[in-house]
């Protein structure tokens, strides 16, 4: 098993294409379980078999699962012009903004508080 999180941030577009597809080349020869973090969307189509989607938050779960059927050896020119691959970044993107935009409308909804009565004080009768 081979875990990864956000392996190729901090790197340029041609280092990191390189790198992906060695990892690719791995996975093909090892036929081993890669779990990937990756806040990359076309990371996520090119290097999955399946993207586990999750919601924003410190309380985060699963959102969504989705099976990225697509033959394999992946070629990323190929791939650009792909019905399938363009149909799974397509979801990726739609649950992203979908959810982004519920999380902010409740966000914004539990901000908005109950005016809070304030205390009132009165005097007490001093008693000698």
């Amino acid at each position: 098993m081979l875990l990864m999180d956000e392996p190729f941030g901090a790197l340029d577009a041609l280092t990191r294409a390189h790198l992906q597809d060695s990892v690719m080349e791995i996975h093909a020869e090892l036929k081993n379980t890669v779990i990937m973090i990756t806040h990359d969307v076309d990371e996520a189509v090119l290097l999955s078999d399946r993207i586990v989607m999750m919601t924003n938050g410190p309380s985060a779960t699963i959102g969504e699962i989705l099976d990225v059927d697509l033959p394999r050896p992946r070629d990323r020119i190929q791939m650009a012009d792909n019905a399938k691959y363009n149909h799974c970044r397509h979801e990726v993107l739609r649950f992203l903004y979908e959810k982004q935009r519920k999380v902010e409308a409740l966000s914004s909804t539990s901000q908005k508080t109950e005016p809070v009565e304030t205390p009132r004080l009165t005097k007490k009768a001093a008693t000698a």
